[in-house]
Order: structure tokens, then C-alpha cells, then sequence
């Protein structure tokens, strides 16, 4: 299970963990026309699909680990490759920022307050420190003042989850030889999908009546890159598949759907004709670092606005969306986005970044970056205007939940939130999430880059013992 410790203030997740347990095992490969090569398995392993509301029933057969010597048939047997997420991506041992002698006081002190939300806030505040100016904005005072208020919260849920992730042994404090290790992670992998869904655009219409609204990935299919493109792909069996677009392999995981595509090419979803009852989402949110860098495509709040949530949505939706530090950010989700969707705020989490050793990735009361993302949580209100009340059979969303892991050392890999969620919903539910990187058991995924972190590079095949 993702879930390690459960406690009060929220939990303790195994990353890592999650992944590997949504059954990443295939056989011999069978390449078809149309330049996509689809792999096919025979079964699917571990054990968070058995306990999740998210994820499909998995099974291993007698325990064994596959490896590459297996890729034969032996005695009419076809036999199996098991992939596993690469381990060194998860080697967070340091802080990626240590924090200065005195930051590391305040962190140790659960009753101190920023010193600086007590000052007046005009537009601009000058502070004087080791003869630098600090110069903050308005936008800058705002993420103080709201840091100051979660601040107490975040430190003492973490502290209470770290401490029961080193008596159990997940996390431990650093050895000498762990703070040599370095983090190799693996390098671009060059899949350029965001790319290829601009090239999609130039493809000739697709004839909405004649095509598809979905291709079952199976052992018997030919597809192309446009029907890749132009509809949703779905293994709908207990087994993964491969799939190669462009010459670059994807592993896709069982009872997993996506779509690749852009905000401006929709419609296959819709065509889809599914109601989800879980939708989160990870917005590529505008900032200037993002314009400056151009690395990263951003939509403005507008666009944003434009994605069809009602519609996706079925009746109490759980709508889930990551939001960033930016106070503008927030403060639009809450007063804009979500009563645009019909959707009533009900709660913030917040995803808290550790090291390995229980630390904070970055100090906690950095005036930049902090070590911690924020998750807003409401429901989709329906047509009569009433007190929205929680579905029957679930609990309510309470306030103020950490979800505290090692972080992936891949931008913008989130956390699994199937199994944190799934005491808040119903079983058997269809889950959505949008602006998707990755695919996981039991959801349906969309987004210009819904196989970036699918890439087989950032798998390693299992030799045998």
C-alpha cells in the first residue's frame, strides 16, 4: 500500500511503493503497422489494486521475479518481464536547500510565529538583513501572512508522521555512506509529446461518425498515431502493455485509460461518455519563471476556466486541484474557478516534501520556495441551490489533511492521492485527472504529456536472483 501511517494530521506515503504495486509486468513484444508496437502480458502483480476503490483486482504468480533470460516461451509458456520505477529517483537524502542556523531554531519551535505577519503591510516592505535589502511586493507579503497561519500546522502534522515513519523504519536518518550517494536520475528522454500533439493538429479531421471513441489496447489491434491522437486508449485488461509512439517505449499499467492530447483537442474525451466521479487536477499555472524559461507550456486563468469539468462530472464530483504558492493562485481557484464549475470549496490539504531522514526538502520558512504544495478539495453542487451534503457511505472532507513523502526528483511528479482519497468516496468509482504525466491503475488520464513519466527509461527491467 501507498499509505505507510495513517495518523490524525494525515499521512505518510510511499511513493515509490505505489508505483511499483500497480502491476508493471509484460511479455515478448509483437510489433504491428502503423508504428506503433503494442507489447502484451499475462498477468499483473502487487497489491494496491486489491485494497483501493481506484485500482483493478492483481494477482503475482508463486511469488516469482521474472527477468530478461525469461523472455522466451519455455514449454508452450510465454513467459514475463517485470519493470519496477527507477529507486535512485527517489534518493531525496539532503535537502535540496539546507536551512540557515537560525531558520533551523524557528523549525524546532512549534510555537513561533513569522515575526514578520506582525508588521504593517504596505505595498512595499524594505528590510534590512546582513547588509542586503529584501525587497517584497504585495503578492510576496500575501504568501507570508498565509504561511504564518499553516505554518504550526504543517510543522507539528509533520513532525508526528516523521516520527512514526522512523520507528517503523521507512525513514531513517542518514549514514555516512547514504550522504555520499548521489541522486542519478535518468536523462532526457526526448519523447517530445507535447510536440507531437502540436503535429496532430496538422493531421487531416477525423470523421467523428465513423471513428472510434476508444481503442482497446489488445493482442490483436493495429493502430496509428493519429488514432492514438484522436481518441482514448484504454488497456482494459489486468495485465500492462507497451506502447512505442515515435520510436520511444511506454509502459502502460492495467485497467488505465488515457488521452494525448491538448487543451484545444477535448472532444475525444467527451466522446468517451464517461461521468467521473474524481477529478483532479495539476494545472500548468502562469508564472514569470515558467514565461521566462520557456521549458514549460502555461494556460492563463481564462483557459483554465474553459476546461469542461461540468460536464466531466458526475453528480457529488470530487474535484482535487494542485494549486502553487502563489496567493493569486488560491485565492482564483477558490473565488473563481470552483463557482464557475459549480463546484463548493471544502477543504485545503497540503502535500509536505521529507527527505529520507524526516527533514524538510527546503526550509520551512524560506522566504522563496516553500517545502510544501497545496490541494484544494470541493464538491460538485448540483442544479438545487441547498446545503451541499456529503454522499452516503462516505465521510466528509475534513480540513487541513498533510500528505507527507519523499518527493520523485522528476519535476512536477505528484504524489498518488488514490488511496488517501478512498475513504472519501464511494467504491467502484471512475476517477479523472487532467494534466496528466503519468497513468495510474483504475483512472483515466489526460494531457499533452500523459506519458512522460511512462517512458521506459525511468523503469528498470528485474533480473533474476
Amino acid at each position: 500500500m501507498s499509505v505507510v501511517h495513517r495518523l490524525t494530521a494525515g499521512w505518510l506515503v510511499d511513493h515509490l511503493s505505489f508505483i511499483n504495486q500497480c502491476g508493471y509486468e509484460v511479455c515478448d513484444s509483437c510489433v504491428y503497422p502503423g508504428g506503433v508496437t503494442l507489447d502484451t502480458s499475462v498477468t499483473s502483480i502487487g497489491d494496491c489494486c486489491a485494497t483501493s476503490a481506484f485500482a483493478p483486482t492483481s494477482s503475482s504468480r508463486d511469488g516469482l521475479v521474472p527477468g530478461p533470460a525469461d523472455s522466451v516461451e519455455t514449454e508452450g509458456k510465454t513467459a514475463k518481464k517485470r519493470y519496477v520505477f527507477r529507486e535512485e529517483c527517489f534518493d531525496i537524502y539532503k535537502p535540496h536547500i539546507a536551512a540557515a542556523p537560525e531558520e533551523q531554531l524557528w523549525q524546532g519551535c512549534p510555537e513561533v510565529v513569522i515575526w514578520i505577519a506582525f508588521l504593517p503591510l504596505p505595498r512595499l516592505l524594505v528590510l534590512q538583513k546582513r547588509k542586503r535589502k529584501c525587497v517584497f511586493n504585495q503578492g510576496e507579503l500575501d504568501a507570508l501572512e498565509y504561511h504564518s497561519k499553516v505554518r504550526k500546522l504543517i510543522w507539528e502534522g509533520t513532525l508526528h508522521l516523521v516520527q512514526e515513519g522512523l520507528k517503523s523504519g521507512f525513514l531513517h536518518h542518514a549514514t555516512a555512506e547514504l550522504d555520499c550517494r548521489k541522486n542519478v536520475v535518468p536523462g532526457h528522454t526526448g519523447c517530445g509529446l507535447a510536440e507531437l500533439c502540436e503535429m496532430a493538429k496538422q493531421l487531416p479531421p477525423v470523421n467523428e461518425s465513423d471513428h472510434q471513441a476508444v481503442h482497446l489496447l489488445d493482442d490483436e489491434t493495429s493502430m496509428s498515431e493519429q488514432d492514438l491522437l484522436s481518441c482514448v486508449t484504454e488497456n482494459s485488461s489486468n495485465s500492462a502493455k507497451i506502447v512505442v509512439l515515435m520510436g520511444q517505449k511506454y509502459l502502460v499499467p492495467p485497467k488505465s485509460s488515457f488521452l494525448l492530447s491538448d487543451i484545444s483537442c477535448l472532444q475525444p474525451l467527451l466522446n468517451y461518455k464517461k461521468k467521473y466521479d474524481v477529478i483532479v487536477i495539476d494545472p500548468p499555472w502562469e508564472n514569470k519563471s515558467v514565461k521566462r524559461s520557456n521549458r514549460y507550456s502555461h494556460l492563463s486563468s481564462w483557459q483554465i476556466k474553459q476546461i469542461p469539468v461540468a460536464t466531466l462530472a458526475a453528480p457529488d464530483c470530487l474535484v482535487v486541484t494542485w494549486v502553487t504558492n502563489r496567493q493569486k493562485h488560491l485565492r482564483f481557484v477558490k473565488d473563481e474557478l470552483y463557482p464557475h464549475w459549480s463546484v463548493k470549496t471544502l477543504a485545503e490539504w497540503h502535500w509536505v516534501k521529507i527527505t529520507r531522514a524526516g527533514e524538510f526538502v527546503l526550509p520551512l520558512d524560506s522566504l522563496h520556495k516553500k517545502p510544501y504544495e497545496v490541494l484544494v478539495l470541493g464538491r460538485v453542487q448540483g442544479d438545487v441551490k441547498e446545503a451541499l451534503r456529503e454522499p452516503e457511505g462516505v465521510l466528509p472532507i475534513p480540513e487541513h489533511k498533510l500528505i507527507v513523502s519523499i518527493p520523485c526528483s522528476l519535476h512536477s511528479h505528484k504524489p498518488p492521492l488514490a488511496a488517501v482519497l478512498a475513504e472519501f468516496i464511494k467504491p467502484d468509482v471512475e476517477c479523472l485527472e487532467l494534466f496528466a504525466r503519468n497513468l495510474q491503475p483504475g483512472w483515466t488520464s489526460w494531457g499533452n504529456e500523459v506519458l512522460k513519466f511512462q517512458h521506459i527509461d525511468y523503469f528498470t527491467l528485474l533480473r533474476n536472483e
